[in-house]
């Protein structure tokens, strides 16, 4: 069994990854304001960005696999689960407070009067505890109302809770059969439903897992298998490798195989030119701060989505007005993920780690 200091002991970090993780986060927050503003994909120049979540996924299967493979047979499962909680449920806690109180005092919607006190709650709770409750229909169905992106993190969670159950287990082979599998599900689900932008709803639900299925299990064979490819690319080369794939034109004809080629095959390259890169960034210290604030970034935006949408409703704003919203918001997003990261996120991880070296 593991001692409390091994237990809270990191590998060093692939700098690069890290850096990725911060560029797609951005991405994503882009994608959400871009999909109000055009909502037709054939329009929209980053119709793509939602793919950004299935790159987190693949990341997460490399990471997971680099930092517990080796001791996840002498680590407890209970362990295991509360290092999990402190990394990544802080940020839940936030984003659902967020959520709330955008809900209650939203300037352009008045959904707390219509929803009242006890199904606000509700809504709330679903969001702090990540339990799916697709149940308001003005904002689509989604799992999780206050918070929307919470739907990428009650998957994550039932990854993580496979991996220390029984998938570290698996051999090599079996990973690679898994894999085949769960590829073929994308495939199946592109082609039924035009596209991967599923598993955030009720109607989609399993959408969510067939994506994180794949893509975590992908994410561990690069570590597991060695797919790591050496490489002197700069974080900036591989990072426009990887960002022109959100910015690829979206045809309802070719689409088919356009985002299964970029999840199945494309994203788990980047994965590995990244891992594998040699060559030292000048900028170190900003990458790092990108992928420090790729995660709060992520889980603090959408709460003042919904208030933009309220907002494009009532006013209709013109292009110039967007031309100048759309960035200011991103900036003033990026400034709250730091702030809540530094004040809020930090200390609270400080804190439950400190308690659990001192158990």
């Amino acid at each position: 069994m593991y001692s409390n200091n091994a237990l809270l002991q990191s590998k060093p970090h692939f700098l690069n990854l890290d850096g990725f993780r911060g560029l797609v986060a951005l991405i994503v927050v882009l994608f959400h304001f871009m999909e109000i503003i055009q909502s037709d994909f054939t329009k929209n120049p980053l119709a793509h960005g939602f793919l950004g979540v299935d790159f987190f996924f693949c990341l997460s299967g490399f990471v997971i696999a680099y930092a517990y493979d080796q001791r996840a047979v002498q680590l407890s499962i209970w362990d295991f689960i509360k290092l999990r909680l402190i990394r990544l449920h802080p940020f839940v806690v936030i984003g659902a407070i967020l959520g709330l109180l955008s809900f209650i005092f939203d300037p352009f919607q008045n959904l707390y009067e219509q929803y009242g006190f006890t199904q606000t709650i509700i809504f709330f709770l679903n969001g702090l505890f990540l339990i799916p409750y697709p149940m308001m229909e003005e904002r689509f169905f989604n799992l999780f109302s206050f918070n929307a992106p919470s739907w990428s993190l009650f998957w994550e969670y039932v990854s993580n809770l496979f991996y220390i159950l029984i998938i570290y287990k698996f051999s090599k082979n079996m990973l690679s059969i898994l894999a085949i599998i769960f590829g073929l599900s994308i495939f199946y689900i592109v082609y039924t439903h035009h596209n991967l932008l599923g598993g955030w709803n009720g109607e989609t639900f399993w959408h969510g897992g067939a994506r994180v299925a794949y893509s975590f299990t992908i994410g561990m064979l690069i570590f597991r298998r060695n797919w790591i490819i050496p490489n002197n690319l700069s974080f900036y080369a591989i990072g426009a490798l990887l960002l022109g794939s959100f910015f690829t034109p979206y045809n309802e004809t070719t689409n088919w195989i356009l985002e299964p080629f970029i999840v199945l095959v494309y994203f788990p390259f980047i994965v590995a030119l990244g891992a594998g890169s040699t060559r030292k960034a000048k900028q170190t210290k900003y990458i790092n701060l990108a992928g420090e604030l790729s995660y709060p970034l992520y889980m603090i935006h959408y709460p003042f989505i919904w208030i933009f949408l309220g907002y494009y409703m009532a006013h209709n704003p013109s292009s110039q007005e967007l031309l100048m919203l759309v960035p200011a918001s991103t900036i003033g997003l990026v400034l709250l993920a730091f702030i809540s990261y530094r004040y809020l996120d930090k200390p609270i991880r400080n804190y439950f780690k400190i308690r659990l070296l001192n158990k």
